[in-house]
Formats: C-alpha cells, structure tokens, sequence
C-alpha cells in the first residue's frame, strides 16, 4: 500500500489543466459495447477507474487501442465473447453493474458478480433492476450473482415501457437508457437524473444511431433502434477535479489558472464556493477560469446572522461528491458552517482524521457536521478511505503545518490524474512514497 508525503505551507498555484470527467468516462466506456462497430472516446481521463472499465471492457471480449498522449481511447465490441464478469474485476470498481444494459441489451443476458468502490455507504442497486425488469428482463440475485435475461413469454428483445425510477439515481438513469436504445419500441424514464455526464452519455449514443429525447431534464423518452453503429464521442470537462484544484490554491494563498474548463457548468458552485469568501473571474469562450491569489475567507452567513449550510442533492444541487473538499475549506474559513449529507451516510465519517489534525468540526450524526475555523491543522498520519475524502485530505495537508502522511493512496488515483504531480508542478511539496 502506498502513501503520499506532504509537507504544508507551501503555496498552490499556476496553470492546472482540468481532465476529462470520470463520471462520464465510465459509462462511456460500457456503452461502446453496444455496437460491433469501433467507438473511440476523446479527453480520458487517466485515471485508474478507466483503467478498471477498459479491463472489463476486454474480458467480455472487445479490443481495446489507448493512446495515453492523445488522451484517446478505441473500443471494439466485434464480437462479446462472454456475458459474464469475473468477481475479481467487479471487485475493482463500482460502475461494473454499468456493462448489466449494454450486455443485457446486445447479448440477451448478463451475469455480473455485486461490484466493489468506494465504502461511503448503502448503495442500492433495486432501481437498476426494477428498470430492467420494466423492460421485460427477468432478474435473479444470489449472494455471488446478478442474472438477468432479456424477455419474457418466448420474447428474445427488450420492450419499451413507461418507468418511474423510485430515486434520480445516476447509474441506474445511466444503465436503464442503454438498455433501453436497443428495446423494442419507447421507453419513458421518469424522475431520471439529468447531470452533465449523464448528458454526455445520451449524446454519445445519438451519435451511435440512438434517438434519445429529453437528457438535461427528469424526463427522457427513448425511441428504441434495431441497431448502433460507431462514432467519436467526446468526454466533457471533470467539474469535481476543477473545484478541488481551486480550493488547493484558495487554501495555501496561491493564484491559479484552470484551462479546459465547462465555465457553464462550473457556474453551479458559484453560490456554495463565494459563500466561503471565493472570488474568480471565467471566461466560456476560452474555457477558463482565474483565481486571484490570497483570497479572504470569510463565511458568509444568512439573513440575521444565522448559520448557514451546505447540503448535496442531485443535479443541479450541489454534488455530494464535492462536500470532503468544501469541509476541508470550511476549516480554513472564517466562520461556522453546517454540512448536511444527504446521499451517503459514511461520507463524513473522514472527518475523524481532520480533527485529528486540530480541525474544529463536530460530527452531529452519520448525514450532518458542524465546521468551524479558521483552524490551524497540523501534520500526522491519516489514512484515505476513498477517492473524495482522500483528495480532501490531501488538501489539508497542503496548508497544515509540519508532514503529513496519507495511507491507502491508490484510492485517490481511482478519480486523479498523477495527482503527485500535478500538485507537485504547482508548488505543492508533495511525494509518494
């Protein structure tokens, strides 16, 4: 198990460019198995998650052409040699119940093991397969097996149907559409969630032949096709690692240049970040933003002085999978805030090691934290439990004083690119060891 070495104090700053967004990348990357012709995804991310996707992508047969400097990658699903997934791969990654559609779709079955990721918490796979099975698709668990198998009463193709999704889940929005662009007939998904990776994937799929209605909205409508043929798609910009990369240099005083930058979608975190005291300037034509150096932090409180808060949702609410970094900057703003997480109930159980570090933040419950600062953290040992926290403690390291070493840090590679070195080109005293 490796480990990060940081030394604090030393001011972030420069020109980061922001890669291509992990939470589209993968999906992408199953829905290239829905044609037997080449896709080739532009803007990978380099990312070890990709590389767990790509894996599973060769063992149900496709070939794989990446292309590191270009950022590219080529998949060609000819022939799927297999509809089932080993436990090992699984294992890896979380997003391997995202090949369930496309399989299920091309090959009339699937057998997938229960996927690894991330441990923040209950994450229910029902909304998945109450879609498939909506679809006609029958469906088997076992404690080691998620069976499914496409029709029913002789039928050997999907059929198109009206479902109400019982939670706007990602994932589940993200398999049910790729299941649902080879089923016979329409598919109405309501109460869909409609975040730009999700969009990203449907105007992949309308570029393979799909004819998908409605992605940004709750509500899509899919015109199901007898066939999706190639097509270069391009992978937009990673929102998450942009607003990490921001907070670094707002913490330790630096000035900071983001370049491949979705202005108009980083304008969500416009609200949440200026009420800790941030101010940038963007430009959307260029596809930059500016962070001026030594930002002053101050929180920004409601109407009568009341303390405000900051609570994830689904899209456009602020994204859970920003909360560790905005904790990290709280502990550094002027100020008291409340932190509700809604999505995950072990998200903010990372807190323990900020406090351990002279963070003031009291942990209400398992979904709210109280921050207040500034805090002046100090170095230790800490350990990443997964890509977000890992990431925000990274952060804290970079303005706490003294070394801080962070165990388990292949768990941030899964969602940034070198992040060593890229820290490191900009100031950061930062090793791994």
């Amino acid at each position: 198990m490796g480990r990060f070495e940081i030394c604090g104090k030393r001011v972030v700053g420069g020109v980061h460019r922001v890669p291509g967004n992990k939470n589209a990348a993968l999906p992408m990357i199953a829905a290239a198995l829905l044609t037997s012709e080449p896709v080739t995804l532009e803007n990978v991310p380099d990312i070890a998650d990709v590389d767990s996707m790509l894996a599973c992508a060769r063992r149900f047969g496709a070939t794989v052409t990446r292309r590191l400097a270009a950022g590219t990658v080529t998949i060609h699903a000819q022939k799927l040699k297999t509809a089932r997934l080993d436990p090992a791969l699984a294992a890896r990654i979380r997003t391997s119940v995202l090949f369930a559609g496309p399989i299920l779709a091309r090959r009339g079955r699937v057998s997938l093991p229960p996927p690894g990721g991330d441990g923040i918490g209950h994450r229910r796979l029902d909304t998945h397969f109450e879609g498939f099975s909506a679809l006609g698709a029958r469906v088997k668990y076992t404690k080691s097996r998620l069976l499914l198998t496409a029709g029913r009463n002789g039928a050997s193709r999907l059929k198109g149907t009206s479902i109400l999704l019982d939670e706007a889940s990602v994932t589940a929005t993200e398999n049910i559409v790729m299941a649902a662009v080879l089923a016979e007939g329409d598919t109405v998904i309501y109460n869909a969630a409609c975040e730009p990776h999700v969009q990203d994937l449907c105007a992949m799929l309308n570029g393979m032949g799909a004819r998908i209605l409605g992605a940004g909205t709750n509500r899509l409508v899919v015109h199901g096709v007898e066939a999706l043929h190639g097509a270069t798609a391009r992978i937009g910009s990673d929102l998450i690692e942009a607003a990490s990369y921001l907070v670094a240099a707002a913490i330790t005083g630096g000035q900071l240049t983001l370049t491949g930058v979705d202005v108009e979608q980083f304008s969500i975190l416009t609200g949440p970040l200026r009420r800790f005291g941030l101010r940038w300037t963007a430009d959307a034509s260029a596809g930059t933003i500016e962070l001026p150096a030594k930002q002053r932090l101050r929180m920004r409180y409601d109407l009568g002085d009341a303390i405000p808060s900051v609570a994830d949702g689904p899209w456009p609410m602020f994204p859970s999978d920003l909360m560790s970094v905005l904790i990290v900057l709280a502990t550094q703003t002027r100020g008291t805030c409340l932190f509700h997480e809604k999505m995950f109930e072990s998200r903010l159980y990372f807190v323990d090691h900020l406090i351990q570090m002279g963070a003031k933040i009291v942990l209400c419950d398992p979904h709210r934290a109280v921050v207040t600062g500034p805090s002046p953290l100090r170095g230790t040992t800490v350990t990443s439990p997964d890509i977000r926290a890992g990431i925000a403690l990274i952060l804290a390291a970079l303005c706490a004083k003294g070394r801080t070493s962070i165990l388990n840090a292949e768990s941030v590679d899964r969602g940034y690119e070198a992040v060593e070195k890229e820290m490191g080109a900009l100031g950061a005293d930062i090793r791994r060891i």
